[in-house]
């Protein structure tokens, strides 16, 4: 399992990538954090989650 966000979530085995996009992720509106330590977005594609992994995706939101 991969804590995803504070839940566990059953991801082990897929691309950062894979899960963002089943998930509906803009990554263009995001930002990742994987085991405390910000994934560049070039990256996403090539890091697969592993079990115990911790996984932060953050939305930036516009505001005015």
């Amino acid at each position: 399992m991969v804590t995803i966000n504070g839940e566990k979530v059953n991801a082990a085995g897929l691309k950062v990538s894979e899960y963002l996009e089943q998930n509906g992720y803009d990554l263009q509106k995001i930002a990742v954090e994987l085991n405390e330590e910000i994934l560049p977005k070039s990256q996403y594609d090539g890091t697969v989650l592993n079990e115990n992994d911790f996984l932060e995706v953050v939305s930036f939101v516009g505001g005015g």
